[in-house]
């Protein structure tokens, strides 16, 4: 073997092994590193979000009228993008816990924790409340999306309320399938009378190929005054 031919082997080896150290590296940052910037972006999200409800000012609620009936829900004040509004449950996902959600889904909001589409409903209000998550890296908050069943409760926390999901179904879709957002999803124009809950995420998983869609609706309003919500009892 000539001179050339051995230190053109050598060059393509040592490249190779440059290449090898980078990918490894991009691995690192994104399966592990995302992971620690969005659980310091999860706690400073949540000491916010926690102080900011104990220092709202609480308007009187009127009692509903029935005995023995809590007062009605106070409507979820429409939140500034990039803010931290609410807490999301999956009691059905052990280990799970709670995570922070954010006014936005850009790419910026995203990284902070799962974010809830300005234009859709808020928690408990008729429409349809559409929150998208990473299912890979950023904290990958919908990572376990796909072991949602028919049934399973998802629950949403605001100041004052407890909004428990039941999840009806879930469905592999195309990224272009924006009908299933709509305040009545595939149905353009319709006037929703439900309250329902979308969860969309990437399919499979470190794929942006397809979009996994969990859909719910609302079953239970629950005043935080009264306590937790059956779905968290013993959570």
């Amino acid at each position: 073997m000539n001179d050339a031919i051995r230190t053109g082997l050598r060059g393509l080896g040592q490249t190779l092994i440059t290449i090898g150290v980078v990918v490894l590296l991009f691995c690192v940052y994104e399966l592990q590193v995302t992971n620690l910037i969005t659980a310091r972006a999860q706690d400073r999200l949540g000491d916010s979000l926690s102080r900011g409800w104990a220092e709202a000012p609480r308007q009187g609620v009127p009692g509903s009228g029935v005995p023995g009936q809590p007062p009605p829900a106070q409507p979820v004040a429409a939140p500034a993008l990039g803010n931290a509004f609410a807490r999301l449950y999956a009691p059905s996902l052990q280990g799970f816990g709670s995570r922070v959600l954010v006014e936005g889904v850009g790419v910026e909001d995203l990284k902070d924790g799962p974010g809830h589409i300005p234009t859709t409903a808020l928690p408990g209000e008729v429409g349809n409340a559409v929150l998208s998550g990473h299912r890979t890296t950023y904290g990958a908050p919908f990572n376990r999306w796909d072991e949602l069943r028919p049934g399973d409760a998802v629950v949403l926390e605001t100041r004052d309320t407890w909004f428990t999901y039941t999840i009806s179904g879930s469905e592999i879709v195309a990224p272009t399938a924006v009908e299933v957002t709509l305040p009545v999803p595939r149905q353009p124009g319709a006037t929703p009378t439900k309250a329902l809950l979308t969860m969309t995420t990437c399919n499979p998983k470190y794929s942006a190929r397809q979009r996994l869609i969990v859909s719910a609706e609302l079953s239970a309003t629950t005043p935080k005054s009264v306590g937790k919500p059956p779905a968290l009892q013993g959570a």
